[in-house]
């Protein structure tokens, strides 16, 4: 099995990146969220794995965190959930929310993930809530209103990244835009999205 694949950064697609590791491409399958966690392309980054084999292909699923990891592995032990829909849910709310919902039996908004059902998100609450451990409680502390994972961008990028979205640019285009902008230390989030534009036309 592959823990984890270390290499540098190079394509990206919605469902997916490639990591060149020694002149070899590293596909992995990834949540939509992982984006705004990644350096540019042609830096080093390391991506946690988890290696699917089905009798027509083997693939490789990528993690910024091994947190992430280890409960994309409890979601595919839920019937009726398989690799695709467990990075569905991860795609849609972050760990932390994702357990204060099971903890809370909010399948409601486990349901909003692609994919999955009402009875499925009901299902995942009864088979995983005692698999939430004591010191996974005291950290849904961290979660957000927004439910997303916090960002290594400042609040100013942010808000550029989220008004690029906003625009209808994709969520990787708009972070790896505002990613390439080079500031002064006093600037506005406006400063920030012209010099983004750029990058993008």
């Amino acid at each position: 099995m592959i823990a984890y694949v270390k290499g540098i950064y190079t394509y990206a697609d919605e469902e997916s990146i490639v990591l060149d590791v020694n002149g070899i491409g590293y596909r992995l399958k990834v949540t939509n969220t992982i984006f705004q966690f990644l350096p540019s392309f042609g830096e080093e980054v390391k991506i946690h794995t988890y290696t699917y084999v089905r009798e027509d292909a083997i693939q490789l699923f990528g993690f910024i965190s091994q947190d992430e990891l280890i409960f994309f592995k409890k979601l595919i032990t839920v019937n009726g959930i398989g690799p695709k829909g467990a990075l569905a849910i991860l795609s849609s709310m972050s760990v932390d929310v994702l357990k204060y919902s099971i903890l809370m039996s909010d399948a409601k908004s486990i349901a909003k993930a692609p994919g999955i059902g009402l009875k499925t998100a009901e299902r995942l609450i009864l088979d995983l809530r005692d698999k939430i451990k004591q010191e996974d409680v005291n950290s849904l502390t961290r979660v957000t209103e927004t439910g997303m994972p916090q960002s290594s961008l400042d609040p100013i990028k942010q808000e550029a990244v989220e008004a690029l979205v906003a625009l209808g640019y994709l969520s990787k285009e708009a972070f790896a835009a505002v990613k390439a902008v080079t500031v002064s230390e006093i600037y506005t989030t406006e400063d920030v999205l012209k010099e983004a534009l750029k990058h993008l036309f």
